[in-house]
């Protein structure tokens, strides 16, 4: 197979001949579903988000720095809480769980206001370029975010109310079958059973491209995160930018 970044599609489809590229027109397939990762994707917390994390372990159960040497990239919430508990031989019972996210979402929403964080450039470009195009994607989010936390952070930035779908750590803790439950809940938004090159995935880690594969969906990998292009284009995303702003909305949507 061959794979072609989004510079080469565009030449290549440019210099068809006109019969070719109206071709192309009829039968590619539109984007129909949009799901946006957060962290390192939409946003950049400043360390809020970890911050919380520790706080909470060390209100709730006493132990601080729990998260040193974990790694949070492309992880689910629940997952990261469940090693964690693990790493202390806490008891990964329904109630500590409960205990544990309450107090973290206080945090959460306390510390984003002190630390310095931004919404990922590009971003606000991208959002309002796909409601201008002729057949507008649903938006919708795969996040390993409990629900409450991606609401937390993405009203703290002006973003929540974009999406209207989406699946979330407390869905459940393995990020493939999260891309399930999203391409499931998109469908019921969009009215018809989605196949996979009608979604779109943008993430920025490789956890982010291997969950979108799941579902046989398009993948978008960009380096806003903590993977450079070059690391993430190793897993064979559809395309790869260091930010959003680098690609035309319906370059991707219109492959």
């Amino acid at each position: 197979m061959i794979w072609l970044d989004a510079a080469q599609i565009q030449v290549a489809f440019r210099t068809a001949s006109f019969a070719t590229r109206l071709a192309f027109a009829y039968f590619r397939a539109v984007i129909r579903l949009v799901l946006f990762d957060i962290d390192g994707t939409l946003i950049r917390t400043g360390g809020a988000g970890m911050r919380a994390f520790d706080k909470a372990f060390e209100t709730e159960f006493k132990s601080s720095g729990v998260t040193k040497g974990v790694s949070f990239a492309g992880r689910t919430d629940t997952g990261l809480v469940r090693e964690c508990f693990l790493k202390l031989e806490i008891s990964h019972d329904a109630k500590n769980q409960r205990r544990f996210f309450d107090a973290y979402v206080f945090w959460l929403d306390h510390f984003l206001g002190q630390f310095h964080g931004q919404v990922c450039f590009g971003v606000h470009d991208w959002i309002e370029a796909l409601g201008r195009l002729p057949r507008s994607p649903a938006l919708g989010l795969l996040t390993g975010n409990i629900r409450l936390g991606a609401e937390i952070k993405l009203r703290h930035y002006g973003l929540w109310h974009h999406f209207r779908s989406g699946a979330f750590g407390d869905d459940h803790e393995n990020r493939n079958e999260l891309a399930v439950i999203a391409r499931e809940r998109g469908s019921r938004l969009v009215g018809s059973s989605l196949r996979g090159d009608e979604i779109l995935v943008i993430g920025d880690t490789p956890l982010d491209i291997q969950c979108a594969r799941a579902v046989n969906a398009r993948v978008l990998a960009v380096a806003t995160g903590g993977h450079t292009s070059e690391e993430l284009r190793l897993h064979q995303p559809d395309w790869v930018a260091d930010e959003l702003r680098e690609l035309d909305v319906a370059d991707v949507c219109f492959r």
